[in-house]
């Protein structure tokens, strides 16, 4: 079986780590990707997370795009109800300007923050309900058939930068199906709507200018490594850093304070550590014998026609070494020197 993988980087920001360190780890990143073959790297926009640095999605891959030659890279995603229509054809149009065919525009409807954050954008509490509408005006901005009169994208119109609708939820698929485009699922931390998501995507899909056929971007966690057992570790250690997350971001603990293995472990097994376990549903661990086999289930049972994967171990070196291990064992074709 051969199928196309991608990566979703987050530019995770490990503690004591400082962002400018996590912007060069996404270079690097997406450096090694581009060199074992993967198709695409996108970033996630989130708000008011000290341990995720993709807020600025837009000037992230523009840097990144610098620094790389051929793999496309776009947002996984932008989340539309934070910003105007014309705005995100602007820039994404100025990024397809200057990196033509290498730019995707992914779009959720999601506000990637809380609601504090949400208000400290200036935005009106009922613009996600305006998603579906805003996606088709940022459409007609791109194909420079802009529904605004008098308005046009400058940059952007006629670039017709290729549109992802994002989803964990059927409304998602319902959406990219009625609108012919590219669904991406978040099973990477989402899992539980996935098979009746894709399942109604594929059913109702109405063939567009962009796409003729349903498209499927399912997405699923690795952490590949030479040793099992050491892939164990890992995994143990990223659900540890996970629920911590949670945890101070929720405000149940006091931000400052630390946690040894053994307590995590122990809260692991409370509601909250249960909400990560489920979230790590979808999780491929293991030698890259283990991860091609899983990788291949996984997209059987996702319908999936490409795979983002969230290469998920703390350290930089031990993602780009898995990275590169899920490549060899997926066989994909490295780019031209």
């Amino acid at each position: 079986m051969s199928i196309p993988l991608s990566i979703l980087d987050l530019a995770p920001v490990a503690p004591g780590q400082t962002v400018r360190e996590s912007f060069a780890a996404s270079v690097a990143l997406a450096q090694q990707a581009e060199a074992s073959g993967y198709r695409r790297v996108w970033y996630a926009e989130h708000h008011n997370m000290a341990s995720i640095a993709s807020s600025a999605t837009s000037v992230l891959i523009a840097h990144i795009a610098s620094q790389t030659s051929t793999i496309r890279l776009g947002s996984g995603g932008v989340m539309l109800p934070n910003h105007s229509p014309l705005a995100i054809a602007e820039q994404f149009g100025t990024l397809e300007t200057l990196h033509p065919g290498r730019i995707d525009l992914g779009l959720g409807r999601a506000p990637g923050s809380d609601q504090a954050t949400f208000r400290a954008m200036r935005r009106d509490p009922s613009s996600s309900e305006r998603f579906p509408q805003d996606v088709v005006e940022l459409q007609a901005f791109l194909a420079g058939e802009s529904r605004v009169a008098g308005v046009q994208a400058v940059p952007g119109a006629g670039t017709n930068v290729p549109l992802y609708i994002l989803g964990s939820s059927l409304f998602g698929a319902k959406l990219a199906a009625a609108l012919g485009l590219p669904y991406a699922f978040a099973s990477h931390f989402a899992p539980g709507d996935l098979i009746d998501a894709v399942s109604a995507y594929r059913r109702e899909f109405q063939p567009s200018a962009q796409l003729s056929e349903p498209y499927v971007l399912a997405a699923v966690n690795a952490i590949v490594t030479d040793d099992a057992d050491e892939a164990d570790v890992q995994f143990a250690q990223v659900k540890r850093q996970r629920l911590l997350m949670l945890l101070r971001q929720s405000g149940q603990i006091d931000p400052t304070r630390e946690f040894g293995d053994d307590e995590l472990d122990h809260l692991l097994r409370t509601p909250v550590g249960q909400h990560v376990q489920t979230m790590t549903t979808y999780t491929a661990v293991g030698t890259p014998g283990d991860a091609r086999e899983y990788m291949e289930q996984f997209a059987r049972t996702a319908q999936a026609d490409e795979l983002i994967v969230a290469h998920s171990s703390s350290s930089l070196d031990a993602r780009l070494r898995s990275v590169a291990l899920l490549a060899d064992a997926m066989q994909l074709a490295p780019a031209a020197a």
